[in-house]
């Protein structure tokens, strides 16, 4: 790999790490090939992505910056799984762990902290930025639909209290 092109690797892995939501670093020593195609595969359909990248380059990538101590993970043959979603990468990458024997997860960033295997578990278990929307709207709406069944309880009520009056009468 020629000078550009290791500079280029590098301002890749920088970014990475400045615009994701997290970045899961895990050692995939002796997955095969097709292994990593699901595990890219899954990584896409869920909103994520993979990267392997050298550890050498990975490590310059990473001095300076405020999440300096991932550079420690970055032994053997390491990969990254990125998304802007936080809890994205990290459940694939839980799933996909227990699921495949050769993958581990040895711990990642969210920001500029640094996290431990049971910290992106933590993370994996959190609900999704599309779940967390979803139990708000549900909150907010819960309110109006009761009240809205509450107004027109009533009137409901007196309609069928006037059509048995009708009925009366007509009898």
């Amino acid at each position: 790999m020629d000078r550009a092109r290791k500079e280029k690797v590098v301002a890749e892995i920088g970014q990475i790490f400045e615009s994701s939501g997290v970045v899961v670093v895990a050692k995939y020593e002796g997955m095969t090939v097709p292994e990593m195609e699901e595990l890219r595969g899954l990584m896409r359909q869920a909103g994520g992505f993979v990267r392997v990248a050298k550890n050498r380059l990975s490590k310059i990538a990473l001095k300076g910056s405020p999440c300096e101590k991932v550079s420690s993970l970055l032994t053997g043959m390491t990969l990254f799984a990125y998304s802007e979603d936080p809890t994205v990468a990290t459940k694939v990458s839980k799933k996909y762990a227990s699921d495949n024997k050769n993958f581990v997860v040895l711990g990642g960033a969210v920001g500029s902290s640094v996290l431990d295997p049971k910290a992106i578990e933590a993370v994996a278990e959190m609900p999704s930025k599309e779940e967390l929307i979803a139990s708000v709207v549900t909150c907010i709406g819960a309110p109006a639909a009761t009240l809205v069944g509450a107004i027109g309880s009533p009137a409901s009520s007196l309609a069928s209290i006037l059509t048995t009056l009708e009925e009366r009468e007509a009898a």
